[in-house]
């Protein structure tokens, strides 16, 4: 299933890129389109602005999603789309660049973990300016890291629900063992104590409230798996109720700002809900046609008690629950989410991209702009972190226009140059000028 939200969000910097882009009929590339959220959200902004707009989609081989066929046929309405089955790594052989604009959103997390690591990251960067003209925009937006110098920077937090305790008691042995994450070093020991004793992540009690001190990335890591099983167990309807999580009814806000919203959703046939469980809910939510809505916080509620139950059931054996859990440890249990600091993001697409040695003229990846850079704040997962968690970390999406700058340039680099010194260290920015300077 792909996902199929946010397109605004997703769209939002192509279409600022394309307000700067002299050529009157771009070439727009856009890597892992989903379920087309934001090909539906450029095909209304071109409905209005009529322009001859080239899209090219690169999906990964046997992924299909009606919704985004949909979204195709939309935009050849008024211009040209097509998709094409790849790798986002191979993204040179796949498009006839050079291009106007490529777009990546939720990507290069993906690349980390399941292409190569650190590695495979920077070769993607260093491939992206002989993909793109010269002035061209590469459109950066995934899952925002933390504010701290460094993603090893150790921390502390506390956790006392016994969903999140039994998440933890489960996941972390896995991650740590299984995932590609960056935490090998000595001091990124995850020290977990209860009762004032030091115990092993396997041997957590769930009953017991847990001081763990660790990476603050690894917290980070954490929150973000926590949240995606939460809505894996939701689609699965294994808990007895499904909600809505995309499209229109999925942002029913009471409070936009604050993160409070109502959640819409649909009792299934699953015998884990009792006939009393059933009956409570009913009780707290009201008739909306065809289906359920709830205030969502007491849906929050409602799903860590079933989630705790969900995750014991699991440890028991439990077929069904250990095929859910299963899938999306093979999903996403090995998924890195958080890999760079805005800090390191900024500075690694300067350099790396700066030592494509084969593009010519040389050129580096960097927001020119300071509204180039910029945080789109998950309000209704921060309310629900700020109600589970003693000191939880900001969920949100960092968002980046990258111009594709050529070294010769002086005047665009020293614009994008200050953009940076907001978001980078002084030994980043030394670290980046040498670069530029070096390949310029």
């Amino acid at each position: 299933m792909a996902a199929n939200d946010h397109g605004y969000e997703k769209g939002l910097l192509v279409h600022r890129a394309l307000t700067r882009v002299p050529d009157p009929d771009p070439h727009i590339v856009e890597i892992g389109p989903g379920g087309g959220a934001a090909v539906a959200f450029l095909a209304s902004q071109f409905e209005d602005e009529p322009r001859d707009v080239r899209l090219t989609l690169v999906e990964v081989p046997g992924v299909q999603s009606h919704s985004l066929s949909r979204a195709v046929d939309r935009f050849n309405t008024i211009g040209t789309c097509a998709l094409v089955h790849g790798w986002a790594q191979d993204i040179a052989t796949l498009v006839s660049g050079p291009v106007d604009v490529i777009s990546a959103s939720a990507l290069l997390h993906e690349v980390y973990s399941y292409g190569g690591a650190y590695s495979g990251l920077h070769t993607m960067i260093r491939t992206f300016p002989s993909v793109l003209k010269p002035y061209g925009f590469f459109v950066y937006r995934d899952v925002f890291a933390v504010d701290a110098p460094s993603l090893h920077e150790r921390a502390v937090q506390s956790y006392n629900a016994r969903s999140w305790l039994q998440f933890l008691r489960m996941f972390l042995p896995h991650y740590l063992h299984d995932g590609t994450h960056p935490y090998h070093h000595h001091d990124d020991e995850i020290v977990v104590h209860q009762n004032s004793r030091i115990v092993a992540a396997p041997n957590l009690d769930p009953r017991i409230c847990a001081v763990i001190h660790a990476p603050i990335g690894m917290f980070r890591e954490a929150q973000r798996h926590y949240i995606t099983l939460r809505d894996h167990v939701w689609r699965s309807g294994i808990l007895g109720f499904i909600p809505i999580l995309d499209g229109q009814l999925s942002g029913d806000w009471i409070d936009f700002r604050s993160g409070h919203k109502r959640v819409h959703f649909t009792f299934n046939d699953s015998t884990r809900m009792s006939s009393s469980d059933h009956t409570s809910i009913t009780a707290v939510s009201e008739s909306y046609g065809d289906h359920h809505v709830i205030d969502g916080d007491i849906f929050d509620a409602v799903t860590d008690v079933a989630l705790n139950l969900f995750l014991r059931a699991v440890e028991r054996g439990d077929t069904d629950c250990t095929q859910v859990w299963g899938t999306w440890l093979a999903r996403e249990g090995r998924e890195t989410y958080a890999y760079l600091t805005a800090d390191e993001l900024l500075t690694a697409f300067a350099m790396h991209s700066a030592e494509m040695c084969t593009n010519m003229p040389p050129s580096a990846l960097m927001p020119v702009l300071p509204e180039d850079v910029f945080v789109r704040e998950r309000h209704y997962y921060n309310r629900f972190l700020n109600k589970s968690l003693a000191n939880p970390l900001t969920d949100a999406k960092q968002m980046v226009l990258f111009q594709n700058i050529p070294l010769t340039d002086t005047e665009a680099l020293q614009r994008a140059l200050g953009t940076i010194r907001g978001h980078c260290s002084k030994s980043n920015l030394a670290r980046v000028h040498t670069a530029i300077h070096t390949r310029g």
